[in-house]
């Protein structure tokens, strides 16, 4: 009994302390290097910081959890690794530094418009998601001591709203961070998290929540709205 309340969530976790700690230097070496950064790296930045201020409070919630159940492999941590340096770490590099110019290419303005624009529905989904779970998410596959299955707000049409959010992240992302590193690695890293994450994640629920996650599985699309009309006979 003692074992499981040490198993706390992985947000305390020395490698996502490390990111962090990565990613508050480089975000503080861009804004010294504000004048120089093309406008849409700009806005990238400013969404950057809007997805720590939305985070930041949750992850400081989900810390006291104690964790019932967790499926961490190597596979996981190293597709979780790739996807934060693909969304996070390399994309800061690329507007922070000069390191990675040699990969910058430069699309029209309409593109990169088009990319800010997509930001405004990433963050709002991204924080309306992290609002409706609560202390039920977690950035790893894990299940803690009283978690509950969430089925209100952006889960009742889509069953991984956060998802979603980053996926129209990552698509927006090239637009903004024009670069062939820093822009463009996130989609794959991404996807192939995604796809390798959402059957683990699945399968944990069902174990989880048996018949009532399969009827809300049921009802609902994976990160694509499914909205279901109640068919009532005619008297």
């Amino acid at each position: 009994m003692a074992n499981r309340t040490e198993r706390r969530s992985l947000v305390g976790s020395l490698p996502a302390l490390a990111t962090l700690l990565v990613s508050v230097g480089l975000l503080v070496a861009a804004f010294v290097r504000w004048p120089q950064i093309h406008w849409g790296g700009q806005v990238w930045l400013l969404v950057m910081l809007a997805t720590f201020a939305v985070r930041a409070p949750f992850s400081a919630q989900v810390r006291k959890n104690v964790i019932a159940e967790r499926r961490h492999d190597r596979v996981e941590a190293t597709l979780l690794t790739a996807m934060f340096a693909g969304m996070m770490v390399l994309p800061m590099i690329a507007v922070a530094t000069p390191v990675l110019s040699f990969a910058d290419y430069r699309l029209p303005d309409w593109a990169t418009t088009a990319g800010v624009l997509l930001n405004i529905p990433y963050i709002w989904l991204f924080w309306r998601s992290h609002t409706d779970l609560g202390r039920n998410w977690s950035p790893g596959l894990e299940v803690r001591d009283g978690h509950s299955l969430v089925t209100r707000g952006v889960y009742g049409p889509i069953r991984h709203p956060m998802y979603a959010a980053i996926w129209i992240g990552v698509v927006a992302q090239p637009l903004v961070v024009q670069n062939w590193i820093g822009g463009c690695l996130a989609l794959p890293a991404f996807a192939a998290l995604y796809l390798t994450r959402i059957p683990k994640e699945e399968a944990m629920m069902r174990a989880q929540f048996g018949a009532d996650y399969d009827a809300y599985a049921a009802k609902t699309g994976r990160i694509w709205p499914r909205f279901r009309r109640d068919r009532r006979s005619a008297a």
